[in-house]
């Protein structure tokens, strides 16, 4: 029966945290255990650290037959010799970027190349004092290359006269070295890609380039059994057989730009490790500056920048077997890794990776294992001790530098697993197992703190306690974890925990209520409305109000004076679904009233018109009752800020309105018809008007009056200020001769409350005729 996790859209109920696929194991600690591609944890190799460096990378590692390691280091660049009981020596420094590769030659004697330098120094392994450029013997300078032209071609004179000569480029860097069964040294060297060989039992011999190629960087060597030199190149990932009179044949064009790796296995099998994207060159093109001189700006290969900068090549790594006779297949990827070193070795082939410092073992077919967590971000380089009794691989590490040993085997082999975030307090039942599995033993640990704290004895989390009748023993927690320890010839498949989260109240985080708007109106074809837009206030740092960020963008709404809409925002830790319910309460009052409940949107609309004017506020509770029986469901509420109600437009009562012929201080209107006598039309006219205003809730914002449908004017009370319900107003409307001719007047008055609301009244003069 295969392990399944429920699918995280169900909250409720119980859950199933699973661990069965590669991926998966990967986020646990390894111990002594293989994580098998298959989802599989076996026995592994051991892991432990041998020597920490005071440098930050470790390129590569040398071994003696006595169990002697030696690291060529960079940052500092040196020679360490890390003797077997671990204690470490500087054998040589330099002031080079890096020591990028040591070699054993078959002399006794070792060979250090360095970086961008262009050096090959031989130093005497067990010597006890510190070696440096000054006093290390210099066996290869690529600054003092004298490098043969071609002889000119008496067909191409002329062209050869007209063209200016370009001088030769010499190598900038060494990336690998290698002895063939003479003894001679072959040296692989960068910008341009070039294998050199000398014969270090003869000082004083020139180098010879032994292989040219046009590619930048030759990146890798090995011999196969036939004698014949592999190689790898960076620029065109090519791998070179290449005979041992120099012939080159390309055996394999890989899709990608740089070969990090070859190695030859016992049944002649050729696995080489590839990286980067052919499509992004990262070398700049070559500037010309003058005549017979040539500027050349030269990159390391991009594995080599992405080891230094500690960042990932997004294209990972492919690794090909290139079996005779057969074509080239695709025999491992790995998106995340940059494969710095390969071994093959009769158990599968060993990768060892950048990025997340991993190491693999291949099979042929393959299958693999991730078989080693190294405490480091780079796996660099590795070397197999040859010392009687000892068996294993030595690792050197980068972004830290240290020296590692892979043992053959292990006193322990255990896996400690991710921590499970249950999201609140939880109950743990069963624990399922792949059918299959054996040979293992389970427990687990609990706490409420997301990793227990190293060195305080776990502080925070319970014992690791055995599981008890197939179930877990430890207390309830919100965090979780499981160990397995494997016996001889153990295996452990798919391993799946139970758990119910005990349930938590919803909470309703924020909550606005907003009058004078309405969502989804019903719109007539062709009305435009105005909008208004609601959101919720930005929360403050120190508050730490966070919701679901689908929920938090402003929403628009239509502007209606008539509509009450409320918006909401709220969680469950439990990811339980919820409905809500909106509870309505007035000024005064003391019981919550039901304005809709079974609401599963989080804003809502309603008519203002069907509450009396006044004071109110308005209440969400949300419930979880969806995901639990009815015993169980919990709520949640949040009451808003006082908001007003007034639909209700304000009254305008005592509307005068009468002419006279004056405008002065002491003109009294009931004297008109007096004053005007038998004079030949008004010296002067004027509309007096006086009202009163009143509104039944909020106070009277302002007025305004217009003379024969003319434009509104505003008004001030008397007094000046608005401020109360009940307002008084009178005015002085002086007419021009045009409008003292008309026959009659009509004087139209608005009032506005705070809310909007508006009251009208109107009243006609009549003339008098002459």
């Amino acid at each position: 029966m295969a392990l399944a996790a429920l699918p995280a859209s169900i909250a409720q109920g119980t859950h199933l945290w699973t661990q069965s696929r590669l991926e998966e194991f990967e986020k646990g600690t390894p111990q002594g255990v293989a994580l098998l591609s298959d989802g599989h944890l076996r026995e592994g190799p051991a892991l432990s650290e041998r020597a920490a460096t005071p440098s930050n990378a470790v390129w590569s590692v040398a071994v003696d037959k006595s169990g002697a390691a030696y690291l060529g280091t960079a940052g500092p660049a040196t020679v360490l010799r890390i003797a077997a009981d671990g204690k470490p020596f500087t054998l040589f420094e330099t002031a080079d970027l890096s020591v990028h590769t040591v070699r054993l030659g078959p002399d006794g004697a070792l060979y250090a190349a360095t970086v961008p330098g262009g050096k090959v120094y031989r130093l005497d392994p067990a010597a006890t004092a510190k070696q440096d450029e000054t006093t290390a013997a210099l066996v290869f300078d690529a600054a003092k290359l004298d490098e043969p032209r071609p002889a000119p071609d008496p067909t191409r004179a002329a062209d050869a006269k007209a063209a200016p000569e370009k001088p030769e480029t010499k190598p900038h860097y060494i990336w690998d070295l290698t002895f063939d069964a003479a003894g001679r040294l072959y040296i692989a060297t960068g910008g341009p890609g070039v294998v050199y060989r000398i014969d270090p039992a003869k000082p004083g011999v020139k180098p010879e380039a032994f292989f040219k190629s046009d590619e930048q960087h030759i990146r890798s060597l090995a011999w196969d059994a036939k004698g014949n030199l592999i190689a790898g190149s960076d620029g065109s990932g090519l791998v070179y057989r290449i005979s041992p009179e120099g012939k080159g044949y390309v055996l394999f064009e890989a899709p990608r730009r740089e070969i990090t790796a070859v190695a030859v296995a016992a049944n002649g099998v050729i696995y080489a490790a590839s990286v980067g994207d052919k499509s992004r060159n990262p070398l700049p093109p070559l500037p010309v500056q003058g005549v017979g001189s040539v500027t050349i700006t030269i990159n390391q290969p991009g594995s080599m920048q992405a080891a230094n900068a500690s960042a990932s090549l997004p294209e990972g790594t492919e690794i090909y077997a290139l079996d005779e006779g057969q074509a080239p297949r695709r025999l491992w990827a790995g998106k995340d890794e940059i494969v710095y070193a390969l071994a093959a070795r009769a158990d599968g082939l060993i990768a060892l990776s950048g990025n997340r410092g991993r190491v693999f073992r291949i099979a042929g077919d393959g299958s693999f294992a991730d078989i080693a967590h190294l405490d480091a971000q780079q796996g660099l380089s590795l070397a197999a001790l040859s010392s009687p009794g000892a068996e294993g691989l030595l690792i050197g590490t980068g972004n830290t530098g240290k020296l590692c040993l892979l043992a053959a085997s292990a006193q322990k082999h255990e896996y400690a697993s991710d921590v499970l975030d249950a999201g609140a307090l939880a109950r743990f039942g069963r624990v399922e197992v792949q059918p299959g599995s054996a040979g293992y033993e389970i427990s687990t640990r609990t706490g409420n703190v997301e990793q227990p704290a190293r060195g305080r004895n776990d502080w925070g989390w319970s014992d690791w306690q055995p599981l008890r009748e197939g179930a877990v023993a430890s207390p309830p927690g919100r965090f979780l974890q499981w160990k397995a320890a494997l016996q001889s010839g153990g295996v452990l498949g798919g391993v799946g925990v139970n758990y119910l989260p005990v349930n938590a109240a919803p909470v309703v985080d924020e909550l606005v209520v907003v009058p004078g708007a309405r969502l989804n109106p019903q719109n007539q074809p062709g009305a435009q409305q105005s909008t208004v837009s609601i959101a919720f206030p930005a929360p403050s740092q120190n508050q730490g109000i966070t919701f679901d960020t689908g929920n938090s963008s402003a929403i628009q709404a239509a502007k209606d004076r008539t509509a009450i809409t409320v918006r909401w925002a709220a969680h469950d830790d439990n990811g339980d679904d919820l409905t809500f319910a909106l509870y309505l309460r007035g000024d005064g009052e003391s019981v919550w009233r039901l304005l809709k409940d079974n609401l599963t949107d989080k804003a809502f609309s309603f008519d203002a018109t069907l509450i009396p004017d006044g004071g109110y506020q308005i209440k969400v509770v949300a419930s979880d009752a969806p995901s639990h029986t009815p015993g169980d469901a919990l709520t949640g509420s949040k009451e808003s800020e006082r908001f007003e109600v007034d639909t209700t437009p304000p009254v305008v009562s005592a509307l005068k309105a009468v002419l006279a012929d004056c405008l002065h201080q002491d003109c009294h209107p009931e004297r008109h018809g007096e004053q005007r006598g038998g004079v030949e039309g008004p010296a002067s006219a004027v509309i007096r008007v006086s009202f009163d205003a009143e509104d039944a809730f909020s106070p009277i914002a302002h007025a305004e009056y217009s003379l024969d449908a003319g434009p509104w004017q505003y008004i001030e009370p008397v007094g000046g200020l608005s401020d109360a319900r009940r307002e008084r107003y009178e005015l002085k409307i002086p007419l021009d001769a045009a409008a003292a001719k008309l026959p009659e007047h009509l004087v139209t008055v608005r009032v506005y409350d705070r809310h909007d609301n508006i009251g009208v009244a109107k009243t006609l003069i009549m003339v008098p005729e002459k």
